[in-house]
């Protein structure tokens, strides 16, 4: 007999069939059981976690014990020795100098950058915005080369005198951390709600007035923020400092480097390290507070205004648009193009004299005097094969990462459970590469105890780069996830959807839109690394930023002409890939 909706009662079968009008709603298949969720998320969190324990904390922790530990017990007069040296807090103030002057020049310049491509609108701007972004994927071989080119005494820049300078040093610091600002703040800016300094304006503010007491204070967390990531950076910089500043401005990093590969002070690179470790600690916490207050206040924000168009004449002159055009104007063609610009033009400047292709020839030959144990070509060939296997890595365990980071759960501790992941997976950004490469060599004979050497893997050198890799690529997905609506999560489980079924149906769509920027972060990221690959790489099988460090390091007309070839080279290769990733991204403007 049916039942029909004037006799059905609580506990009846229902009077229509489900998802017809007037029935119930269809429903997904039944979930899984809850165990079964619990697994699986174990599993999420649990390969990541078992991955940074194996290839970063155990080798980071192998070289501290070697530094800390004598004849088997704690030895903490390490501290005393280092520390009791001139030449430690000489390094150490000028890691801190250069890291703080870079961050601050990076802010003064990048604020209005942000403001002229994320503020206003104008012929080419897609273009220049891609222009800014080369500098910070480039490899910092190429950098360190490209400064050094310009600040040579021969040089567009040598009457500065600034060729092995503090000032030069940190002139490359702010080449390479000027996008970080400009796509920090400008997303941040181009999301703000205009309606408190329209408010403003109509109080009879000026428009400075406007900007310095409503729009700045409001940008403030996109600021800091930024700020901390570029005072990170600067303060690990690595190849950089090494090519421009040598022993004589080097910083923590390189000084970690010259006590483990020129002096072997085990103890000493480790004192360094574990201080290196700390300022890294709070510089992350600082950075993931501003980051909190950053989605937080996004949150309710009124949807994105319509941007104006640049006003530089006429009647609708603007002068903050002035402003901001003429100091990014410098920045780009000053800062951003000569540098590049200069090693360009001087990679054709052939040997002998005279212009020509010849240095792009001789990189099919091992270089002058046979510098190289395999031609520059054959070392393209090993990065690229080097930054796939990272690549896949990379993404892979950073997806993981991005996934569990992105779940809010009610109960606190879980929630601190999840930001303490997220931080943990943020260290191998500061902790040092070249502490990271050596603890490779010396912690994977014969690793946890099992029978293999792992040093002799040809995997080494590309899990080493997705180590670096991996950070950016968290920073990349993960606010894409947090931007999804908690509410379709509840809605999917309410209509019976399993996890696996709303990762397919809710996270996926969303998260592939950043899946192509990532891909490209960390191919760029791997195929440029130099610190821990310059202590892995084998002589027959070296990286291309391995190959131009060995280049300029070595006398010779013909030597130097091919680094920089091999620069722009290397140089091309990012941006191409830099560009495709960007056209493979679809919305969204975090970065």
């Amino acid at each position: 007999m049916s039942v029909t909706a004037a006799t059905w009662r609580p506990g009846d079968p229902g009077p229509t069939a489900p998802g017809r009008p007037g029935g119930p709603p269809a429903r997904f298949a039944r979930p899984p059981l809850r165990g079964l969720r619990w697994v699986g998320w174990a599993l999420a969190g649990g390969l990541p976690l078992a991955f940074l324990v194996v290839f970063f904390a155990y080798p980071v922790g192998a070289i501290v014990g070697r530094g800390f530990v004598t004849d088997g017990a704690l030895d903490l007069s390490g501290f005393a020795e280092v520390f009791g040296r001139a030449r430690t807090w000489r390094v150490v103030g000028l890691t801190l100098g250069q890291a703080a002057v870079g961050t601050a020049l990076a802010v003064v310049l990048g604020v209005p950058g942000a403001y002229l491509l994320y503020r206003t609108t104008f012929r080419g701007r897609g273009l220049l915005r891609a222009f800014v972004v080369v500098p910070f994927v480039l490899p910092t071989v190429v950098v360190g080369v490209a400064f050094r080119s310009v600040l040579a005494p021969s040089g567009p820049l040598g009457f500065l005198g600034w060729e092995e300078s503090f000032a030069g040093v940190v002139a490359a610091l702010v080449f390479f951390n000027y996008a970080v600002v400009v796509r920090t703040v400008g997303a941040f800016w181009a999301d703000l709600d205009p309606r408190a300094e329209q408010a403003a304006r109509a109080l009879g503010a000026t428009p400075w007035r406007a900007f310095t007491s409503v729009t700045l204070p409001a940008l403030t967390p996109a600021i800091a923020s930024a700020a901390a990531i570029v005072f990170l950076f600067c303060a690990t910089a690595f190849g950089v400092v090494l090519v421009l500043g040598g022993l004589r401005y080097g910083t923590v990093e390189t000084e970690i480097w010259v006590l483990t590969t020129q002096m072997l002070d085990l103890r000493g690179a480790a004192v360094l390290s574990v201080v290196q470790l700390v300022v890294v600690a709070g510089v992350l916490a600082v950075a993931g507070g501003a980051r909190r207050r950053r989605e937080r206040a996004l949150r309710f924000t009124a949807p994105r205004r319509e941007v104006p168009p640049l006003a530089l004449r006429g009647p609708a002159r603007r002068t903050g648009d002035v402003v901001a055009a003429a100091v990014t104007g410098v920045v780009v063609v000053g800062l951003l193009g000569l540098p590049l610009g200069t090693v360009l033009v001087r990679s054709f400047r052939e040997p002998g004299g005279g212009w020509g292709l010849a240095n792009y020839v001789n990189l099919g030959t091992t270089g002058g005097r046979n510098t190289l144990n395999v031609t520059v070509w054959e070392a393209v060939a090993t990065s690229l094969r080097t930054a796939v296997d990272a690549t896949l890595v990379a993404v892979l365990v950073g997806g993981l990462v991005a996934l569990v980071v992105s779940r809010r759960p009610r109960a606190r501790g879980a929630a601190r459970a999840v930001r303490l992941f997220d931080a943990l997976f943020m260290l191998p950004l500061g902790v040092s590469a070249v502490t990271v490469g050596f603890g490779f060599l010396v912690a994977l004979d014969r690793p946890f105890g099992l029978d293999v050497d792992l040093r002799t893997s040809p995997l080494l050198v590309p899990l080493a780069q997705a180590v670096v890799a991996t950070p950016l690529v968290v920073r990349t997905v993960l606010p894409v996830l947090r931007a999804i609506d908690a509410r379709l999560h509840d809605a999917a489980a309410t209509l019976g959807a399993g996890p696996a079924r709303v990762l397919r149906h809710v996270d996926w769509p969303v998260a592939a839109r950043s899946l192509g920027l990532a891909v490209g972060l960390a191919f760029a990221v791997s195929l440029g690394e130099f610190g821990a690959t310059s202590f892995l790489a084998r002589p027959d099988r070296p990286t291309l930023p391995v190959v131009i460090f060995r280049l300029i390091g070595r006398p010779g007309a013909e030597n130097l002409g091919m680094a920089l070839a091999a620069c722009v080279l290397l140089g091309a290769v990012t941006a191409v890939v830099m560009a495709l990733a960007e056209r493979l991204r679809s919305g969204g403007e975090q970065w």
